[in-house]
């Protein structure tokens, strides 16, 4: 079976894994605290989702390398986006004014993902992790996993 994983990159992180029906299977965020820790738990985060097809980068292209060339090195595809790319497909103009509001508006579109994938609901959500919901919903989208944007979504 495959899947697809979704990486709002930093140093604190935000991941969120799609299976191949286009719904969210498992999302969590990790604080790595130095770029060297980022760099090493590229290799643990990719080991623990055998199935991946895909893995979808958001952020520091900087910090995308060592996620890419692990990516690689498993023959999974790997992608890199831009924000504004995911935020114009899944959020309207008023909740893209500025990055407070796209990250609220974020925060908002997770949980309604979360509950129509029928993922555990969060205890609590950071903001990394619900981009990173985002950028897997955006990216199953762009793929064709999903033929278009379900309506309880919208």
């Amino acid at each position: 079976m495959s899947s697809l994983l979704a990486v709002d990159l930093g140093l604190k992180a935000g991941f969120a894994h799609y299976g191949r029906d286009g719904r969210l299977q498992s999302y969590r965020s990790q604080n790595y605290g130095k770029p060297a820790r980022l760099n090493r738990g590229a290799y643990g985060v990719l080991e623990a989702h055998p199935t991946l097809d895909w893995i979808v980068l958001e952020g520091d292209r900087d910090l995308a390398d060592a996620w890419r060339s692990e990516a690689k090195r498993r023959g999974v595809r790997s992608g890199w986006i831009q924000a504004h790319a995911w935020r114009k497909r899944l959020l309207n103009p008023s909740q893209r004014r500025s990055g407070s509001d796209a990250k609220e508006a974020a925060d908002v579109l997770a949980r309604k993902i979360i509950a129509w994938s029928e993922a555990p609901a969060p205890t609590s959500l950071r903001h990394d992790a619900a981009e990173a919901i985002c950028i897997g919903l955006w990216a199953v989208l762009d793929l064709g996993w999903l033929d278009r944007r379900p309506r309880v979504l919208q």
